[in-house]
């Protein structure tokens, strides 16, 4: 009977490693060829994207997708975003080991995790409860400990931790709301999707320079429209 349960034993072992050598080999190609082959240099962002287990932040379902290059859904009508431009909008902020995000629209919580590998703090705002409350207890079991959430209006950002450093929008707004530029530090950056819903809209990056903002458009993109409460 021993010899039959440690057989059992190595056999589960064997299959759950031969599980996570697949998912650790999917994440290092989507690295090299949808990441780094588009021009992300960033070795930071790099690092971050081929350690983070995108399989994590989606439904069971769409985990053998997780590393396509595409968005999925994650339910509640969102979606997580192609991994391609979660690393480019972070490679856009310029984040460093001493920084602070801001990040609106949680999500699954898998941008937040990625600049949680780079960054000091993140903090990130969630406009539907239901996500919001997944997000931190997937984030909790994952081991983030410098990820801090919660569930609420991401327009007026977070000002009792302000200010930030980075802030990240992660859902398409018709004009940069202007409680996040007055929460960007000095010489902050703050990357966000401004365009109307169902359109294309563009990525706009802004930084924050002796009161004065200046603008920068980057890319077309679509995402999920900015909600308020």
């Amino acid at each position: 009977m021993k010899t039959l349960l440690i057989i059992a034993v190595i056999i589960m072992a064997g299959s759950f490693q031969q599980q996570a050598d697949k998912y650790e080999n999917v994440r290092q190609r989507m690295v090299k060829t949808q990441i780094e082959d588009r021009g992300i240099t960033n070795t930071a962002v790099l690092e971050a994207m081929r350690k983070v287990p995108r399989h994590s932040f989606v439904p069971k379902e769409y985990q053998d997708e997780a590393y396509n290059d595409y968005p999925l859904p994650i339910g509640y009508a969102q979606t997580i975003s192609q991994p391609y431009i979660v690393a480019y909008m972070t490679e856009v902020l310029k984040p460093g080991i001493k920084m602070k995000a801001l990040e609106i629209g949680t999500g699954s919580g898998y941008q937040a995790a990625v600049l949680a590998e780079i960054v000091n703090k993140v903090y990130t705002i969630e406009i539907l409860p239901e996500l919001a409350k997944e997000a931190s207890e997937r984030l909790r079991k994952l081991g983030y400990k410098n990820i801090i959430c919660k569930s609420g209006d991401g327009y007026e950002g977070w000002p009792e931790y302000a200010p930030f450093d980075l802030i990240i929008v992660t859902a398409a707004a018709e004009e940069i709301p202007q409680p996040l530029i007055d929460q960007l530090s000095e010489n902050g950056r703050l990357v966000i999707p401004i365009g109307k819903p169902s359109e294309v809209q563009e990525l706009l990056l802004a930084i924050k320079r002796k009161n004065k903002v200046e603008t920068k458009r980057l890319t077309f993109v679509r995402f999920v429209p900015f909600k308020r409460l």
